[in-house]
Formats: structure tokens, sequence, C-alpha cells
């Protein structure tokens, strides 16, 4: 099976949506896939993550570095570049198996032909270093001028961003140093060049050089460059890092670089690769999925996390979501629990920016940003699109009214303290951040004296098509959950770690208000199942609202672009949803609704379902296979696993570009493929394997990292097989359809029959639906 994603000709009209299907990166940061001659034009980037800056009072956004992989080609004095010269031939491809950008173009010159090609990585061995090998052989003798070295215009949506220029060269390596506007931090980019041939060099502009030289026809000439980037977020000096880095980095020499981080990506995929038997389609999209997940996994810092649009660029403000927790960390939980916690561990160190906000809205406790950045502090605006038709900004309720973001922070804690056992994120401020959220629910909470229960009223859900509804019920479940988890975690501590109780306990001059959790609890309002036809009403009063087919609302769009959402939006006043809350609501907490009621919402929400998010797709593929339909969610899979591999996305709302790549709709896939298809559940004692495979998968294969210990597990139509790593601590209870529950002990090998596994077909559904 293929690693490699290709193109084998250059189109223009791809240069954007390219430059994020070929992106790299190591979690530091973010290289877009973008050919080495580009500039800010064709959106070239080294986006930073954790760095972000404001410029002329609009929204602060995330910093892009200096680019050191910049190389400009002239031949005979004519420049060569796919924008410049038609190509006879291009190549692109990227490497997923070790996260390796190549191209090869060859072009005409006087007399014959040029082949140019370029090799480059992010090290994730190094995560400051980048690399880059080159290459060209000429069939007639011509005379070459390379321009290489830094390109300090840097692409900015909102910028500039970085102030007080300053270039230099010093024996041979260049250095761009400058600072941001709004936190005064350098950024510093330095790059050395190498060649393996005889050349003259001049200096050029700014922090580039020019390398001169006469080719003769049939030789291959090479050269190297070594780059490195630092930040004074890294360390005092950043410039004095950077220049040591790369004369480390050229010390020991491209191979060496290459051959670590290849080592470094082999272990990464050893931890998370998933095999797919029987459809390579689905194999190759699940990994390139996989992938774009681990080149922006921040595996070394838990002062950032992951952005909504990874770091393929500014788009979003570069702002965390409530994305990360919902559809992100389940793959880090079974993967890589470090970085889980290190997901988790950015919501613990952005608390004050959370309690900040919810003082400003007038409330207790903690009210998590919609977009949060380094702060914690909401990047959100009040006015988030803009009206097609008018040019005038719309006001969303975003920022004031989605609070089930909270409750979502506090459900990736518990899932993590659950599934791992490590009870120190409560110790390290995790116990903190549920106690915050649960007073912040407490107080934003209505009591209805006449139906005698707690609502939660004035929100916006997922489905941001109907903004300001009461008791929407994704967020209900999930303030409801908080509560608990707050009690729960209260008990934890006051058992096992009482001096930490007391600590936090006092830390509330109102008190605790545990014994105020508990009432809320007991009489609080989650929207139930009607006991007729077992919908669960996605807001109150939504089965009022116009009950219009997608494809006739679609035939009133007068403009492509524009909001369907907002107090105007076409989909306002009818059933049409961006995204189903209430299937999301059934995957979170599936253990505590029926299969038939699980059913009856999926058929009912899914032709109302515009599918507005890249979120979306993927909760409809989890929900059918856990009744059971794994067909019915199939197509959902591949539309969420292939939506950075196709550029077949939302670029814009209204008339925001909201283009980049989709890492929550990656890990939705993992989601969809793995706890969906493959039927994999643990809550931290036992290990539940439930499959629903597609018709054309024979087998799923993947490593699980629970509680501490390695396992690899198996899962066919037929029978169910864990292969425990000889060093685990503890045996592995194993619970799966029609066998008795078993224990795997550490280095074992056990294998279950897969009775009662679901079958494949579509059961009963519109197939044009399935497919929609």
């Amino acid at each position: 099976m293929s690693w490699r994603v290709e193109d084998r000709e250059f189109c223009r009209e791809k240069i954007i949506t390219n430059g994020n299907k070929y992106m790299t990166g190591n979690g530091y940061m973010g290289c877009r896939g973008t050919m080495e001659e580009f500039g800010k034009e064709q959106l070239a980037a080294i986006t930073l993550a954790g760095v972000y800056d404001q410029a002329g009072g609009k929204w602060r956004e995330p910093v892009n570095a200096p680019n050191p992989l910049l190389t400009r080609l002239r031949c005979n004095g004519e420049r060569l570049g796919v924008l410049d010269a038609e190509p006879l031939s291009h190549r692109q491809e990227l490497d997923i198996s070790a996260a390796v950008h190549r191209r090869e173009t060859v072009y005409s010159i006087r007399g014959g032909e040029l082949a140019f090609t370029a090799e480059r990585f992010v090290s994730m061995d190094q995560l400051h270093v980048l690399a880059a090998r080159f290459s060209l052989v000429a069939t007639s003798d011509c005379r070459i001028e390379l321009e290489t070295g830094i390109d300090s215009e840097v692409w900015d949506i909102n910028g500039p961003h970085l102030y007080g220029l300053q270039e230099q060269c010093t024996e041979g390596v260049l250095l761009s140093t400058a600072v941001t506007g709004e936190l005064g931090l350098q950024v510093a980019a330095a790059e050395m060049t190498v060649c393996g041939f005889e050349k003259q060099e001049t200096a050029g502009e700014g922090s580039r050089r020019v390398i001169a030289f006469d080719a003769k026809a049939g030789e291959v000439y090479e050269w190297y460059k070594y780059a490195a980037v630092y930040t004074e977020l890294d360390c005092s000096d950043p410039a004095v890092l950077a220049v040591q880095n790369v004369r480390t980095a050229e010390a020991a020499g491209y191979g060496q670089l290459l051959a670590a981080h290849c080592k470094a990506w082999a272990e990464r995929w050893k931890q998370s690769d998933c095999l797919i038997e029987g459809d390579d389609a689905a194999q190759f999209a699940l990994r390139y999925s996989i992938y774009q997940l681990l080149i922006i996994a921040p595996t070394e810092s838990e002062k950032v996390s992951i952005p909504a649009r990874g770091l393929s660029g500014q788009v979003y403000k570069g702002a965390v979501f409530w994305d990360t927790e919902m559809f992100m960390l389940p793959f880090f939980l079974h993967t890589d629990p470090g970085t889980a916690r290190n997901l988790l561990m950015y919501r613990v160190h952005t608390l004050d920016g959370a309690r900040r906000k919810a003082a400003e809205y007038g409330h207790l406790g903690a009210f998590y940003a919609w977009e949060s950045q380094d702060t914690g502090d909401d990047a959100c605006t009040l006015f988030n699109v803009n009206d097609v038709f008018t040019g005038r900004p719309m006001r969303t309720y975003f920022r004031d009214k989605q609070v089930h973001i909270s409750a979502d922070v506090v459900h990736g804690i518990w899932q993590y303290v659950s599934f791992t056992g490590d009870e120190s994120l409560l110790l390290d401020g995790g116990a903190g951040v549920i106690w915050e959220c649960a007073r912040f629910f407490y107080s934003y909470a209505y009591y209805n004296p006449v139906k005698r229960r707690y609502e939660i009223l004035d929100v916006t859900g997922p489905d941001e098509y109907h903004e300001r509804v009461n008791n929407n019920a994704f967020t209900n479940a999930l303030v409801c959950r908080t509560l608990e988890v707050a009690l729960e975690c209260a008990e934890l501590l006051q058992i096992v770690y009482p001096e930490q109780y007391h600590r936090l306990a006092v830390q509330f001059a109102e008190g605790p208000f545990l014994k105020e959790f508990r009432e809320m609890l007991e009489s609080f309002y989650v929207p139930q199942p009607d006991p007729d036809t077992l919908l669960i009403e996605q807001f109150d009063r939504y089965f009022k609202l116009e009950d219009v087919p997608l494809a006739e609302l679609k035939a009133r769009i007068l403009n492509p672009n524009e909001y369907l959402g907002g107090g105007n939006g076409l989909a306002t006043t009818t059933t049409i949803l961006k995204q189903a809350d209430v299937v999301l609501m059934l995957n979170v907490f599936k253990s505590s609704y029926s299969r038939a009621v699980k059913q009856a919402n999926w058929e009912y929400y899914e032709p109302r379902t515009e599918h507005g998010s890249s979120l979306s797709p993927c909760i409809y593929a989890l929900v059918a296979a856990d009744i059971g339909s794994p067909d019915w969610g199939y197509p959902y899979f591949m539309r969420t696993a292939t939506v950075d591999l196709t550029g077949e996305s939302k670029q814009y709302v209204g008339d925001l570009y909201i283009g980049g790549t989709h890492p929550a709709a990656n890990g939705g896939a993992w989601m969809a493929a793995v706890l969906g298809f493959a039927g994999v559940q643990f809550d931290g004692k036992t290990l539940q394997v439930k499959p629903a495979l597609p018709e054309q998968w024979t087998a799923v294969e993947l490593p699980l990292s629970l509680r501490g210990d390695s396992f690899r597990l198996r899962v066919s139509r037929e029978e169910i097989t864990v292969s425990a790593a000889a060093g685990n601590r503890d045996a592995l209870m194993v619970c799966a359809p029609g066998s008795a529950d078993q224990l795997c002990p550490p280095g074992a090998e056990l294998t279950l029959r897969a009775a009662g596994a679901a079958a494949a077909g579509a059961n009963g559904i519109d197939n044009a639906i399935a497919a929609e």
C-alpha cells in the first residue's frame, strides 16, 4: 500500500489547497507544502505553535517565521519556476511514512532541458531544525544562478507581525531576526547552504545569497540547506541558538539528520498506524489523517494545544477550539498518552483566561474561550462573519453563547484520568479546572420554578445555524456530566488526596459548592427520547421549525458563500442543521441510550444535516457503526478521512476565508475507524470490542496504549485477537459480544470469537441519503 501523496502536473488553481495537502511539521512548527521558489503571495509559511500577535487592532493570529527554505533558480539569465516558465513535467510528492516532501520539475532551456529536484523535511528528531537537499542536471551547458537564503517577506492575514528586521551573514550562516509587535518576542531564523561543487557566491538582497556556476551537460550538481527557527518563548537568545543549531546540523550532515528524522517517524507510526485489510482507499485515507495529527502534536510542550487548522497558517486565528478535546484527544489517548496530557495541561495553564471570561459575563468559575490562544482569553469576536450581500459584519453568538466549551474541557480531563489512571493531572491543576467549570454552570443555569427544574437557556450548541436556543440537548447533557464529574473528583480527592482537596476547597471564598451541585443534579433537565417516536428534540421548540428538505433550502441560496446561520440565515427558521448535536450526544453517551433510540435519531437528523462543518460526517459514521449498520457510516468516514486530500471543504463563511487543514476531521476519521467500525471501547479497566466492519473491510489491526501498557489488537468479523507486550505490568480484561470476559496477561495472546458482529449492508436506509 502506497504511503505517498502525489501530483504529476502543476496546477495554478491548486497552489493554496496543495499548500495544505503537502504540509510537513513536527508540533513546534508547520511548513506549508508550497514550492521552494514561492513567497507570501502563494502563502508559503513556517507557522509557529503558540506564538501569537495582534496588529492594527485586528484579531490576533499566529506568527509566521521568516522562511529559510527559499530557493530560486535562473538559467542563462532566465528565471525558472513553475510560475515563470511552463514546465515540461512536474511532480510533487509527500512521503507520509517519514514526512519528507519532494518535487521534480523539468524545464525547457536553450539547447535542451534542465531537471531540478528538491527534498526537504521538518525534523521530528530536532524540533527546531529544517533540512533540504537539491540537485539539477541539464542536457546542455548553461550558466546557473541560485538565489537562496531566508525570505523575510512573511505571509500574514492581519499583519505585519514582525518588526525591527535585522539580517546578517556570519561565516556562511545567514540570520534573520525580528520582534513581534504586541509582546516584543524575538523570532530568529538561521540558514546555511552547502554546495558540493565550485561556485561563485555573492551577497543578495537582505538575508539571501546568489550562487553562480557553469553547469556542464549531463553533470549532476547537488547542494544542501540547513536551517533552524527559535523564538524568545524557547530561550533568552533565540538568534544564538538558531545559528548554533545550523552549524551543528551542517556538521552532522544531511544523511545523518534524515536518518534520525526517519527513525523518529518510524517510532511514531509504530505507536499509531492502523491497518485496514480489504480497502486500499480507506487505508491510505486513514493513514493520511493520522499523519496530519502527528505533524501537529505538541509532544514537547504543555503550553500549546492543537488549533482548529493545525499549523497550516493563520486562518481561524490559530485558535484552539472544542475540537481538540472532542475529536482529537481520543487518538492521543489510545496512542500517545503523554501528548494527550499536554493537550489537557494547556487548559490548566489557560484557566485564568477562562476565569476572566466568566467574570466578564457576570458568572462564577471558568468559561473557557471559544477561540483560545496563548493566554486563554477569548480571541473570538462578536462579529465573526460578514454578510455577503451588504458587506456588513454580522453579530454571531459563538463567543458568548457556546457555553458547552467548558463542559467539553471537563469531559476531556475526566476521560484522560479514567482512561490512563493518571490522577496526577488532577493534582497538577485538572481538579481546579473541573471545579471552576462546574461553578460556572451553576451560576449560569436557570431554575424554572414552574417546571421545578434547572435549565440551560440562551445558548448556541455545536449546530451554529441555530443560535440562542434553550435547553440544547448536547449542551445540557455535557453540563449534567460536568456536575457529576465535579462530585466524583471531589470524592476522589477527599479519600485519596485529602491535603490537596482541602487546599483546593479553601481557594473559593464562596465555598466549594458541592451541596449546590448535588441539588442542581437532582432536578437538572436533559432532553429525553419521546416515548412514541424515540426522537430527542435538539432544543426547545425545534420540532416547530419549518421542516424543509435540504435540497429545497439549497435552492433558495442566492450566493454560494452566504452564511446559513446568524440572525437572518436561511437555515435559522428551519430544521436544517449545520451538524447534528443530538447524534453527537448519542455518541458521547452511547451507553446511556438504546440502539432503537440511536437509530431513530440517526434516521431523523441525517437528512436534515447540511454538514456545514467538517466535524459532522464522522459522527454519523460512529453512530452508524454503533447501531450495527456500518455501511450507513462508510461514506461519512471516507468524506471525513479525505477532506484534506481532496480539498473539497467549505473555504468561506460569508466572505471570511477558513481554508487550511482539518485536524478535527482527521481525528474523527480515526475515531470512526477504531472506536466505530473496530468497536474499541476502554473504560480504564476493561477493553470492550464490538466490531461492525464495513462490507469491504476484512480486518482492522492497530496498536493500543492502555494504562501505560502496550497491546496489539486485530479485529475481523470472525475473531478478535489481543497481544500483550511482555513488559506490561498488568493483565487486561477483554470483553467481546458472545464471548466470556477473559484476562490477557503480559506476553500473552488472547483470541475471542466475534460472535454477533454486525452484518454489512445498509439495512433499509436510502443509499442516496447515506451518500449525501
